[in-house]
């Protein structure tokens, strides 16, 4: 039996290129690009997305949604790293911790959406809390989030690393209009009855990610504090290859949390740390941008997928 054909479309980018350096040296797959001289060729494109048995969409959502019109190969599969079709019903969520099930429709799916990087860390720390009652899902739930510069693709990398990288702040806001597009997959996919408030930005690195979410403990339902808190995420997550609960002394003894602590790596560290006195707790995540939260998550889907090859 011959090696399965994975096609990346849209390799140049970033989650594209950091897709193929993982892949590149594999045996177990036969991995397909175009040429440069053929990547805005519609008619080329469209017989190699029809030619290889697992699609890798690393593309604007506009293209993404093409290329999928493009499919007349039912045996085709794919995983959008776009967000083109992160809250479609039809396209199964390629968060394979998310639920005990979730790995095995990742692994039986024609149709795969890859998280984007900020939800992956808010909806890791929400959806078991909300699903287990600890939070109720109409609370005013709010995500903070840094991330590094290569989370806004090839045009930040280039403001930051570029001529003009000297002129680039150290830390940047940005969503202010309450209205980036990761604030719907969160909501949906943790489970919340309405939109959280999100604020994303930017900081002076190249790559990961520490996202925060408070929480006051008078506004949970009687008795939850913050063990009850961990003990319900740790439960959640024993047996998770990639993602793992610090140990609540642990997180009790930390003083700061580094966003580049798990670069290179497709973990994820959630933590909570709490000051009952306050009655407050924040959660926390900790992993690359690059890694869980985009191209490590993407080749974490592959394999699943390639075991029902």
């Amino acid at each position: 039996m011959s090696s399965p054909v994975i096609f990346i479309d849209g390799d140049q980018g970033t989650t594209g290129l950091q897709i193929h350096e993982r892949l590149r040296d594999r045996t177990d797959i036969r991995l397909f690009t175009l040429p440069a001289a053929q990547r805005k060729d519609a008619t080329r494109r469209a017989q190699a997305i029809n030619d290889c048995d697992i699609a890798i969409l690393c593309l604007p959502d506009e293209a993404a949604r093409e290329a999928v019109k493009a499919i007349v190969n039912p045996a085709v599969r794919v995983i959008d790293a776009s967000s083109a079709h992160r809250t479609q019903p039809d396209w199964t969520y390629g968060f394979p911790e998310m639920t005990p099930e979730q790995a095995e429709r990742i692994a039986n799916a024609r149709r795969v959406t890859n998280p984007g990087c900020y939800p992956t860390g808010a909806i890791a720390l929400l959806r078991p809390l909300l699903q287990a009652g600890l939070i109720p899902d109409d609370y005013p739930i709010s995500v903070h989030a840094v991330s590094g510069y290569s989370g806004g693709g090839r045009a930040r990398v280039e403001a930051f690393e570029g001529p003009e990288a000297a002129g680039a702040p150290a830390y940047q806001a940005y969503g202010l209009q309450l209205a980036h597009k990761h604030t719907p997959e969160i909501a949906l996919h943790a489970g919340l009855a309405h939109r959280p408030i999100f604020s994303p930005a930017y900081g002076a690195f190249r790559q990961g990610i520490l996202l925060t979410v408070p929480l006051v403990l008078r506004h949970l339902p009687s008795g939850v504090d913050g063990a009850r808190l961990h003990a319900c995420l740790a439960r959640h997550y024993a047996q998770a290859a990639h993602v793992s609960v610090v140990p609540l002394e642990a997180s009790d003894a930390q003083t700061h949390l580094d966003p580049q602590a798990l670069n290179g790596t497709n973990d994820m560290h959630l933590c909570v740390h709490r000051n009952e006195a306050h009655g407050q707790v924040l959660l926390s995540a900790v992993f690359d941008n690059l890694g869980k939260g985009a191209s490590g998550a993407a080749v974490q889907n592959l394999d699943l997928m390639l075991a029902q090859v």
